[in-house]
């Protein structure tokens, strides 16, 4: 079963609506990191997801202004999501701890960040295969686009690591 990539239309979005309808626990922060959480940021994610993931987050880190959310729930890393790391109109990757799924973490830094890209001008957010396009379709209005896997990501397939 092919994993065709998504396209969401950002301009279709109320983003105060989404943001004001989508709420966490006290205790759990989305925000953008700083320079000082890198390092805990990219050791987090070497624990939990794959060494490309790790590529896009540091791309996403060196982007000024940084194209990167994280969720923490109290001191502890529980999620991040990314845009303009794959390339420019691209987001993701998107990672929720399993403790934290269920708990809208992953909504709130997928609209944080897709908030963001509308506010830079972009129309639409591609989605690189995503593991779940029922997931967006709960936040945004999508388009599957036919004949996309493996897309972009083609190109890093003949890529071999020594």
């Amino acid at each position: 079963m092919a994993n065709n990539d998504l396209l969401i239309k950002l301009y279709e979005m109320n983003f105060d609506q989404l943001l004001s309808s989508s709420s966490l626990n006290p205790d759990i922060t989305v925000r953008k990191p700083i320079g000082t959480d890198r390092r805990l940021l990219i050791e987090w994610a070497e624990q939990h997801y794959p060494d490309v993931w790790l590529s896009e987050i540091e791309t996403a880190l060196a982007n000024r202004p940084c194209s990167c959310y994280i969720a923490q729930q109290q001191s502890t890393i529980i999620g991040f999501a990314c845009y303009d790391a794959t390339a420019l109109g691209y987001f993701g990757p998107l990672g929720v701890t399993e403790a934290a799924k269920g708990q809208g973490v992953g909504r709130r830094l997928t609209l944080g960040c897709l908030r963001e890209m509308h506010l830079k001008g972009y129309g639409y957010a591609i989605v690189g295969m995503p593991s779940s396009s029922d997931f967006y379709r709960r936040i945004a209005p999508i388009i599957e686009i036919p004949d996309s896997d493996p897309g972009l990501y083609r190109m890093t397939k003949t890529l071999i690591k020594d």
